[in-house]
Parts: structure tokens; sequence; C-alpha cells
């Protein structure tokens, strides 16, 4: 895994651009860099060396130097390509993964990516027709970001490299705003910077000289048709398909761990490992928390004793305040209670080995949120004629209280409530927002000033959409909406920052694009049946787990920390929102957030996860648009935490 960066232009001044943008990206390439540079073009790559330690520098080229390549991430199956083009004639100059694509590339042109199976991100320079091909992994696990303005295209695998590359003031993207708020997530092609474009997962982008950007989908998740066969035979062919996708994400020359949190997704996945794959004494991570409610530590260690895994744990206790800013900076974007959770988990697996597997993707794959079943009783629900449900149920719904905590039965009764007014791909969007900034919320949370801009804005068009173009059930809408756009552009963006700003590769088995394939066409009954998630994950679970693990409910630590760090999050409450910049520029209505912020501390209604929101959206602004430095933006954090405790 690495860092990439690319530029295409007639400018002089390339070489201290990328200069510039490689610094940006050393966090993800800590190994090496190197850099190619002709008339047209200049490509740069940060390392992080894990295969081909000795000879697998970058940018990887052909025997005449006509074809250069910069790639971020692994190609699971070069082995088996590269057999194959040696069998053609094919010479190879260096043991690396990623030089099967310039090989490919050669023989098939774009359609290469036909061939492809891994996580990645790559860049092409075609010296002699001087054109530039870029792409980014079918389920999106490795980020590819661009821009072309008067100085030319530019691309990189994060936005600081682009903002070093461009020099420009930034500008926030109210669109991408609007969206953070409103789903917790920046879909593609937006970002949170104006002019900066997100290339979508499964895509390609294609420059041809004197042209402007091309972007084409090259591949995309298929429901239909449905598979065929007994619950047994299914259960068997999701056994096989997941111990494949393991075998390929073990290629590595140097030491493999895996993180286990006592959940069923990683505890399957090192189970398999151990028995399926015969992997011993595999280096295993657990984050132990003093909250017992929420403390996975005794789950995981049953699990890593069970297995003989080489098992790590390490007592943590989270804070936000000093951390925030860290989070942000490594994200380019607003930050999210999940992106501490694994900053503390990928600085302590760190310290052990560099690459890591993960089970980012069961959720999405096989049916896990409580919101897919909620989803289906809310259509029931709205069977409820809609006067009775306005007149009489909603004065009714309005006594019970939330409870200040997210989960509360006051809330999901609530939530079911308002769900019930919309239908399809809107009700999934909502399913989302609620907790959130719905539009109604919105509305009166955004300034006067910016009113007219943001109503031509459709933030949740963003899951809408995708489940419109699905074919199927209610749940296989929801299952394909997730995959497109939740999952590359929030747990796995996540996971995939947060890691390499440890210098620390994240990989996901359930992410392989075949296994996604298989998944999607398994009927919706083999996923969610009645109140059973993940059914059919379950049943195959369940030959290698003991009911103790299987039975024990989802124990997500991220979304409840609002609720548990109440003191530390009220202080950060008043210090980003009382005197809040996106208040003072016009952005967002101070009176408003005033109004949610007193609400929430007088505990007359819960506003936790969209107050979380409204202080990242500020730090962020604040950092990134304003210039505030990390560490002056922590030192007044922190210097306003002490003075509170004082």
């Amino acid at each position: 895994m690495c860092g990439i960066a690319g530029i295409v232009n007639s400018d002089p001044a390339r070489d201290s651009a990328m200069r510039r943008m490689l610094d940006a990206l050393a966090h993800r390439g800590p190994d090496g860099e190197g850099i190619y540079h002709d008339d047209f073009a200049t490509l740069g790559h940060r390392r992080l060396s894990i295969i081909d330690l000795a000879g697998g520098q970058q940018p990887l080229h052909n025997a005449d130097r006509s074809i250069l390549l910069v790639c971020n991430g692994e190609i699971y199956n070069y082995r088996e390509l590269r057999r194959e083009l040696e069998r053609d004639g094919y010479a190879f100059l260096t043991h690396s993964d990623c030089e099967v694509i310039i090989a490919l590339y050669e023989r098939h042109g774009d359609r290469l990516l036909d061939r492809l199976r891994g996580m990645f991100a790559f860049v092409l320079w075609d010296v002699k027709r001087r054109r530039l091909l870029a792409a980014r992994d079918h389920l999106g696990q490795k980020p590819l970001y661009w821009l072309q303005d008067k100085q030319g295209f530019a691309c990189a695998s994060e936005i600081k490299a682009l903002l070093a590359f461009d020099g420009r003031p930034p500008r926030m993207n109210l669109a991408a705003l609007d969206q953070y708020l409103a789903l917790r997530l920046i879909d593609a092609p937006l970002s949170m910077f104006e002019g900066v474009h997100k290339l979508p997962p499964g895509h390609s982008l294609v420059l041809e000289a004197g042209g402007t950007p091309r972007i084409e989908r090259y591949w995309r998740l298929v429901q239909e048709p449905k598979l065929t066969g007994t619950e047994e035979q299914l259960c068997d062919e999701l056994e096989a398909r997941i111990e494949e996708a393991l075998r390929l994400h073990l290629v590595s020359d140097v030491p493999v761990g895996a993180f286990l949190s006592g959940g069923m997704d990683s505890s399957l996945l090192v189970a398999m490992l151990a028995r399926k794959l015969g992997v011993r004494q595999l280096p295993t991570f657990t984050m132990g928390l003093d909250y017992q409610r929420f403390d996975e530590a005794p789950a995981a260690r049953a699990v890593a004793q069970m297995f003989g895994t080489e098992h790590h744990e390490e007592r943590v206790k989270p804070e936000i305040t000093a951390l925030l800013p860290d989070l942000v900076a490594a994200l380019d974007e607003p930050s999210d209670p999940l992106s501490l959770c694994t900053w503390l988990l990928a600085q302590f697996t760190r310290r052990h080995v560099k690459v890591v597997i993960g089970g980012d993707g069961g959720d999405e794959l096989f049916g896990g949120y409580d919101r897919y079943y909620g989803n289906l009783y809310a259509s029931h629900y709205g069977r409820v004629p809609e006067t009775l449900r306005r007149h009489v149920l909603a004065p009714a719904v309005s006594l019970i209280p939330e409870s200040g905590w997210y989960k509360s039965v006051g809330h999901q009764l609530r939530w079911l409530h308002h769900l019930s007014f919309h239908s399809g791909g809107a009700r999934y969007a909502a399913s989302l927002s609620y907790f959130y900034f719905d539009r109604e919320r919105r509305a009166e949370l955004f300034a006067s000033q910016v009113a007219n801009e943001w109503r031509q804005l459709d933030a949740e068009a963003a899951i809408r959409a995708p489940y419109e173009a699905s074919n199927g059930g209610p749940l296989d809408r929801m299952l394909f909406a997730d995959s497109m756009v939740r999952l590359p552009n929030h747990p796995v963006m996540i996971t995939d920052r947060i890691c390499m700003a440890h210098g620390l590769e994240a990989r996901s088995p359930f992410m392989d694009h075949e296994l996604a394939g298989f998944a999607a066409r398994l009927a919706p009954a083999l996923k969610v049946r009645g109140g059973t998630l993940r059914y059919i994950q379950r049943k195959l679970a369940a030959r290698y787990l003991p009911p103790q693990i299987l039975s024990r409910p989802k124990q997500g630590f991220s979304s409840a920390l609002p609720y548990l760090l109440q003191r530390e999050y009220a202080q950060l409450y008043t210090s980003c929102l009382r005197d809040s910049r996106l208040a003072r520029d016009r952005i967002l209505d101070g009176a408003v957030m005033t109004r949610l912020l007193d609400e929430h501390l007088a505990k007359r209604a819960d506003h936790g996860n969209r107050l979380w929101l409204l202080i990242n959206a500020e730090v962020w602004y604040r950092m990134a648009i304003l210039g505030q430095s990390k560490e002056d933006m922590r030192s007044e954090l922190m210097y306003e935490r002490e003075a509170r405790r004082a």
C-alpha cells in the first residue's frame, strides 16, 4: 500500500508541485519514494513495502519505458496473471504485483480492468499516446481524487496532496457539507473542497492529449439472477469463497495480522484462517475498554485462545479532544466517532505488523444492520391510514421520552413513525438521516445567505438514486445502496485514511469483488429472516464458533461515544459551537446551533449525533478553509478543556 500522485500539464514548475504532493503523502509510504518526469507528465509514488521488498520500487515501467505506472494497493491474483503472461512471452522486470497492470495494458488496453482482483488505485501514463489511464478498485477500498483547472490535471491518493499541488486558497463545497450533515458521508464525485473530485469505485478515468477527463464505469455489482440450491449447498459455497478470498489476502512478503473484536465478522475470519488455511499463531489485535457494556476484549480473548492466535490486547481510555485535530487532518474531511476507535486500534497494531486483515463489508454483504428489518417494519406500519398516524399516533409517540440514548425505545419508535411517511428510496435515505439532519432540520440550519443555493441541492439522492436503480425487493435495494455508497464512503474510507496515517495496510476479504458478487446473488431470506440478521453468515459461523460468541449482540462502540463521553463532548459543544466560524461566515445559522446545544445540555431533546456532526464540520472548517494549524487547533481545544476543569 502506498501513496500515489500524477500531474499532466506543460508547467515547468511540475517538479516542485510533485515534491509538495509527495511530502503531503509521506505517511502513506514511509519506506521510500520515486518520481517519473517527461515533457507532459509527472508521476510520483510514496512506498509502504509489502511485496517485492527489494525490487518493487515505483514508478514501474515496461521494457522500452513507454508505459509508466504508480499503483496504491495490492493485486491479489497477480501470480496467476503473471504465469499466464509469461507463458505468452512477456518478460517482467520486477516481482511487484502491480507490474501485471502494465503487461495487461500492453495486451488488452483499458480492458485490463476486467482481469484484476484486488484493492487498488493506479495511474498509468502512455508516453507515446500522451494518454493517462487512472482507475479505482471495484468496491472503492483505495482512494483516488482528481482536479483539473488552468494549471492542468492532477490526481492523488488524498485530498491534501491536491491542495499542495494547487496552491490556491481552498473553498468549501456546500453540496458536500449538506451531504455530510444529512448522511454522515460524502459520496463520489463530491469532496468537501470545490474543484476536487472523488473517482467513484469501479470507475476509470481517461485523459487524452488536449482533452478533459472522461469517467467510465467498468464494473457493477449484479444481484440477479438469484442463486439456487439448498441452504447447506449455498453455505458450503460461501465457505469456499471466503476461504479463497482469505488465501488471496494473505499474499505478502511481510507478516500479516488480523483485527479481532469478538464479533461475528472478525471471529469468523480468524477461525477460518486458523482452521481452513492452517495459519499458526496469527497475530491478532483487540482494543479493551473500561465501559463494560462495550468492552469486546473478553470475547476476543476467548476466540484468540480457541484458535491459538498470538493475541495482543491493549486497554485504552478514549478521549476525543486531543485527537480530534489529528483525525480531521488524516481524513481531510470532517471526522466521525469510528475514526477515533480506528485510530487507537491502528496505532497499537502498527507497533507489531504492517498488514492487518479486517471485517469491513460483512454487514453490507450479508445484512447486518438493524435498519434493514426496521425499514421492513416501517412498511407494515405505513399501512395504517395516514390520518390516524398523523393525528392520533403521532401525539402518542411524542410522549415517549428519547431517554438520551440513540438506541432507546423512544428513538426507535420515533424513527419508525418518521419512516412511515416515506416510501422506496426516500424511506431508506430517511432511515439514515433521521439521527442526523433530515431535510426539514437542514432547512433551518443553513443560513439565509446560502438558502437559495442550498434549496437546489439534494443530499438524499446519494442513497435514493442507487436504491431506485437496483433490482429486486427492498432488502436487495438497501444492500445495493449501502455497498455502492455507504461502504466505500464511510467505514472503508475511514479505515484507509486512519490506518495509512500510521503506515498500516488494512485488507478486507469480504470486499473481494468476486465474493461480493456471490453474496449479492443470495436470496434476501438468506440474509435477513424475520428478526435474524446475516442468516447464512451466521449459519456458516456456527461451524467454527460457539453459541456464546454468535449470540452476542452487536456492540458498536463508536456510535455510543457522544453518550459515553458526555462531559468531554459538552466542553467541545460549547468551545466549538458557541462561537462558530461557520455561523460567523453565514453558512450555518448560529441561533439554531445554540438552540440545539441548549436543548441537548438541558436534556430536553437528544441531539448527540447532530452536535457531533456540527463539531466536526466546525473543526474541519477552521483547519481546512481558515487555515488554522493542527497544533493550534489542539492547543485551543485543550486550553478550553483545562480551563473548564480548573
